[in-house]
């Protein structure tokens, strides 16, 4: 066994199997991804970069990633963020180049140690995990709060709506006069600053009054610019929001 392999969380196959055969795909996945969620702490996502394979090792592969699962709704920019018609409204397609690559939906290894299932926000980062099994997440791109904005803490989601109303909250309207047209509810559309979709969170059962929800705003991912919702490209949170059942355990720290 050669020093690299004495390295490895895993053992080191022949190269060519490693990226070709399944079961073995899994398994490295399993054992990076298992080796993240012991060093992960706090907030703080990582980074997996190649492993550069030495002249000394067999195969003619040089470098050697963690293999992630196929989703037929992860695939490529141009399709997951195409336009769309959905619940009689024409979602305009989203110019996907002028967003950062990493703020663009696509699976990764897990870094947060959470249960399958959870919804976890890092506000610092701009990413939103929705936790998968074996050691997978998948990520999208977030806007969130504003400084002194911001909610943080446990809850989980209480329900959903498909193309929601929106209530300005009396402290938005004291701001924003102009509001106040809409102090009854804003009927959902695609200039609705809840977006497509919204899930509400509760904490306690209590409303937090914190949504994660859609936007049309595509250019405000990534930034901090919101009241303390989270906010997804509206492709993104239809996606999101299908695969989100009542009750989903919701983290934002």
């Amino acid at each position: 066994m050669s020093e690299l392999q004495n390295k490895l969380p895993y053992p080191l196959f022949d190269a060519p199997d490693v990226r070709e055969t399944p079961v073995a795909r899994r398994a490295v996945l399993r054992g990076i991804g298992a080796t993240a969620l012991l060093a992960a702490s706090g907030c703080t996502s990582m980074e997996f970069p190649a492993l550069e394979l030495d002249s000394t090792t067999t195969g003619s592969i040089r470098s050697l990633r963690p293999a992630i699962s196929v989703d037929k709704q992860i695939t490529s920019p141009e399709v997951m963020y195409a336009g769309l018609t959905d619940g009689g409204f024409a979602v305009p397609e989203v110019p996907y180049l002028k967003v950062d690559p990493k703020f663009r939906r696509q699976i990764v290894v897990d870094p947060t140690g959470e249960a399958p299932g959870t919804l976890v926000v890092h506000t610092q980062e701009r990413f939103l995990y929705l936790v998968q099994p074996d050691g997978e997440a998948i990520r999208y791109g977030v806007g969130v709060g504003k400084d002194g904005f911001r909610w943080s803490g446990r809850a989980n989601i209480q329900y959903g709506r498909e193309w929601p109303t929106w209530t300005p909250p009396r402290e938005m309207i004291a701001r924003k006069p102009e509001l106040v047209k809409w102090q009854g509810g804003q009927p959902g559309g695609l200039d609705n600053p809840l977006g497509a979709r919204a899930l509400y969170i509760y904490q306690n059962n209590q409303d937090t009054g914190y949504r994660i929800h859609g936007s049309p705003e595509w250019w405000s991912i990534g930034k901090a610019m919101s009241s303390g919702c989270v906010r997804l490209i509206n492709q993104d949170i239809i996606d999101l929001y299908s695969r989100v059942s009542k009750k989903n355990p919701v983290v934002v720290a």
